[in-house]
């Protein structure tokens, strides 16, 4: 008699955190200690195909090959009876492993016993257990009942087996599609990887190494464009949290009426507006890390509750009284001296120390010259890519006005200003023709309106603030050029500072962001 605990095992491994496969194997492993048998197989129904999904015994082809109904005359007979069915060692119907079992593997065809029992979800088939042995009457001796519960038990594990596939295909889309938006993101502002071998960068690099394991709040300084992003993502990525999220929060870009609502989350009616219950960015980064991108353009009323959360790993929603605690680690990065900042009552002195337990200084292109071809080779292969051209390089000259620019909007000027040398260098081109980049393409000396990159903390060199030549302009590119000097004249008269320039322009501080994004001056 068949052993009952095996029953209970295939019961058990049920309910077992086992991926799909484990578990098939594992029912075949019962089976076998069960039922005296030399080889044993779990297929699927498809259609009218029979899929081995799992194999014990037999050659291992097996699992490559798939059984038509109409050709497998024993395995139809399981189908369609949906009982558990015992051929005699003289059955006429032709077997489906004559010649496959591994115990006689000479054999054309093998005098055997064989069994098969169809696998059940509700009424339906989906799928077929069988069992063969070299004596036959090897299975005479087996109970009705055991068999059918055998049957049952093992569907189940069938479908158990389905759902758990379906769903870690499903995860790893998720994780998948996670990552492709995360990449996105990255390419957006330059690329997904920090390049350059200079030796600034190489210390950067072992900043990153050296703090990322840690849960210490960065501080990422550096000059607008120099790729302060890549490097907070750099961190995240080495860090113990790089499996839960990183949220981008463009603290200059917020409004200072809904910083707060943006940061911490509201409730219903906490405000005009406030139609429902809100999470904010720290609420959704909870076991991962918040980059504060710009966090010197902070308002002072928000300042002591992102302290809050530094000190304590407490935020409070608005209109709420009661205090929430989250896991997040704080990245923050800034093109303004926050120290000056801080002497002018503009920036906590106890939040600056907070956010400056590990400061990482990203220096200017102009500091690592000998990183602009690798930089080049990179932005060209990019818009290469992106415009479905044939090869792109530059001629020495080309090279050579590259290396002596003074960039003054760094990595992110030097990205558009290749995109554009690209496209004109691509204009009258054949498709897939080589393509030569030199001086004229680039117009490092008089470029066109849409300037590249981001203005830096002084007047930009590109740009005459007093003087705009409307020689050669339609109306509507003179005033966008118009713009553009006052623009980069507000933001230096200001020392860097887009809130400050916003003020003096007489507009919202976010309505100037989106207007210098237009304008080619941000990106």
């Amino acid at each position: 008699m068949p052993d009952p605990d095996a029953l209970l095992s295939i019961a058990v491994d049920l309910t077992a955190s086992l991926a799909a496969q484990d578990r098939l194997a594992r029912l075949l492993q019962t089976v076998r200690r069960t039922i005296p048998c030399d080889a044993a197989a779990l297929l699927e129904l498809v259609g009218d195909d029979l899929i081995p999904l799992a194999t014990h015994g037999l050659a291992p082809e097996v699992l490559g090959r798939r059984f038509a109904r109409r050709e497998h005359p024993r395995l139809d007979v399981v189908v369609a009876g949906k009982a558990p069915v015992r051929f005699p060692a003289d059955s006429t119907l032709r077997d489906p492993y004559d010649g496959l079992l591994l115990v006689n593997p000479d054999a054309t065809r093998d005098v055997h016993a064989c069994l098969g029992c169809p696998l059940m979800e509700g009424d339906r088939v989906i799928g077929v257990l069988t069992a063969d042995a070299l004596e036959p009457g090897a299975f005479d001796s087996l109970d009705e009942g055991f068999l059918r519960m055998l049957g049952a038990l093992a569907g189940a594990a069938l479908h158990t087996g389905r759902i758990i596939e379906a769903l870690e295909v499903a995860s790893r889309h998720h994780q998948q599609v996670a990552s492709v938006l995360q990449r996105d993101a990255a390419l957006r502002n330059g690329g997904s990887q920090i390049i350059g071998t200079s030796a600034p960068m190489q210390r950067v690099r072992q900043e990153i190494e050296l703090v990322a394991p840690s849960d210490f709040p960065v501080l990422i300084m550096g000059e607008t464009g120099v790729g302060k992003e890549l490097v907070a993502r750099a961190v995240h990525q080495h860090s113990r949290r790089a499996e839960h999220p990183l949220i981008y929060v463009n603290c200059a870009a917020l409004p200072e009426t809904i910083v707060e609502s943006e940061l911490f989350g509201h409730l219903r009616g906490a405000y005009t507006g406030a139609t429902a219950d809100r999470a904010g960015k720290f609420d959704i980064a909870d076991r991962g890390t918040i980059f504060l991108d710009e966090v010197g353009e902070l308002p002072l009323s928000v300042q002591p509750k992102l302290l809050r959360v530094l000190q304590e790993g407490e935020i409070q929603r608005v209109g709420s009284d009661k205090l929430q605690h989250v896991d997040v680690r704080v990245v923050a990065a800034t093109n303004r001296d926050l120290e000056r900042e801080v002497e002018a009552g503009r920036f906590r002195p106890d939040l600056f120390h907070r956010l400056n337990m590990y400061p990482i200084r990203v220096p200017p292109l102009r500091d690592r010259r000998s990183d602009i071809p690798l930089l080049a080779g990179f932005f060209l292969d990019l818009y290469r890519r992106r415009l479905g051209l044939g090869p792109v390089r530059l001629n020495e000259s080309a090279r050579q006005a590259l290396g002596n620019a003074d960039w003054p909007g760094n990595v992110r000027e030097l990205d558009h200003l290749l995109g554009r040398a690209v496209l004109r260098a691509s204009a009258n081109v054949g498709r897939d023709a080589p393509i030569l980049v030199g001086p004229e393409h680039l117009q490092l000396s008089a470029p066109e309106p849409g300037a590249e990159g981001s203005v830096g903390p002084g007047p930009s060199s590109r740009y005459r603030s007093d003087v705009v030549s409307i020689g050669g302009m339609t109306l509507r590119e003179a005033v966008e050029e118009t713009k553009r000097a006052m623009v980069v004249r507000a933001v230096g008269d200001n020392g860097g500072n887009w809130a400050a320039a916003a003020r003096s322009l007489g507009m919202a501080r976010s309505n100037l962001h989106h207007m210098a994004e237009r304008l080619g001056l941000r990106k």
